[in-house]
């Protein structure tokens, strides 16, 4: 008999995580759309349901049956649902981008003997496995993510198109930066110290800080440290003047008797402009580069990431490069392979390297390409 798993969350990554793990359990997906459930249904071998998984009592019923739930809802949902999830006592794969210290809730998960391995997608996710498979292996002195998603034509003003919700992507450009600097941790304002990178294909692209890092700055004991989202160029001050206008602040203000959040008004303007066209071309990008010593002598591994828009499957590259690295975690869980209990950050994971490397075959096996190369 196949193990059931249930996504929550039918967006865009939520929904090609349901189709990957299709081909091997059965599942169900639950999400408030209704339209995008009924396209899931009658394409694929899926169960959906419409709910509203807000609603504490509805989701812990819904979730009662299933051997796994794959978390993949907006980040102002997510250490909600964790948290009510766990509670049900069931094991959960979760990919929300949320502010909370997942940690909070290890001592909850243990008592209720749960595997959950939170922010597991691409950035943070995949990034942090690469880390925490070599800081098995070697003594590491710095750590460098660089990864954005674009689009390949670029329109103006932004020159950019968000492959996920756009309030969580505005929240990366005012949450502070949190990075590690000859030992010590230090913040630094989202969107600071820019900087010019060539990748190829692309050319040039514009990296910034932003807070990746995330579990980390508790998990790792390294001496430098740092993520850096990638853009076009021109894109940052665009946004930077959006929020020095205070369209991206959280504090509600008085208009006409209505309390509006500036940052849902303009998370609401720039959903039409910021959405991806059906089936639009667009990529990931990602260099990660670890320094170190290995064996006492000095290396360097250097990881890149390159991944377009599947023309056969017509899954975009985010959804492929962050739903991929969820469903080949929740494969290892339902596998018997991870069952660590309590809050797993995916460096927990990359730490084994029976697991790294059937994570890298997996992505492999979906044309999702690590070039690793080493000096």
């Amino acid at each position: 008999m196949k193990k059931k798993v249930i996504v929550l969350g039918a967006g865009m990554v939520g929904s090609a995580m349901a189709v990957d793990l299709c081909r091997n359990y059965e599942v169900t997906i639950a999400d408030i759309n209704k339209n995008q459930l009924d396209f899931l249904k009658k394409s694929h071998p899926i169960k959906a349901i419409q709910a509203d998984l807000s609603d504490k009592e509805i989701l812990q019923k819904l979730i009662r049956d299933f051997d796994l739930v794959v978390g993949a809802l907006p980040g102002f949902m997510g250490f909600k649902i964790l948290k009510n999830v766990i509670k049900t006592g069931k094991n959960i794969v979760d990919i929300s981008f949320f502010d909370e210290d997942p940690f909070q809730l290890d001592t909850l998960a243990k008592h209720n003997n749960v595997t959950a391995v939170v922010d597991c997608g691409v950035a943070p996710g995949m990034s942090n496995m690469i880390l925490g498979y070599h800081n098995e292996k070697m003594k590491i002195d710095s750590f460098e993510c660089l990864v954005g998603g674009l689009p390949f034509k670029r329109t103006w003003p932004y020159q950019y198109k968000a492959p996920f919700s756009p309030i969580d992507v505005l929240e990366e450009y005012t949450r502070p930066a949190r990075v590690v600097e000859n030992g010590e941790m230090i913040t630094k304002p989202a969107l600071s110290e820019p900087e010019y990178v060539e990748f190829e294909p692309v050319g040039t692209l514009e990296a910034f800080n932003t807070d990746g890092l995330r579990t980390l700055l508790k998990t790792m004991t390294i001496t430098n440290m740092k993520e850096k989202t990638l853009r076009y160029p021109g894109h940052i001050e665009i946004i930077k003047i959006l929020r020095e206008t205070g369209l991206l602040n959280k504090k509600p203000l008085d208009i006409y008797r209505t309390k509006v959040r500036p940052l849902d008004l303009t998370a609401k303007l720039l959903f039409p402009k910021w959405k991806l066209d059906k089936n639009e071309p667009e990529f990931t990008i990602m260099r990660i580069t670890i320094k170190g010593k290995e064996q006492g002598k000095l290396k360097k591994y250097v990881y890149n990431l390159f991944d377009k828009f599947d023309p056969l499957t017509k899954v975009s590259s985010m959804a492929r490069t962050t739903g991929y690295t969820c469903t080949a975690v929740a494969d290892l869980v339902l596998e018997g392979d991870f069952d660590r209990k309590g809050i797993s950050p995916p460096e927990f994971i990359g730490k084994d390297g029976n697991s790294f490397k059937k994570i890298m075959e997996y992505l492999k096996e979906r044309n999702i390409n690590y070039e690793m190369l080493t000096d």
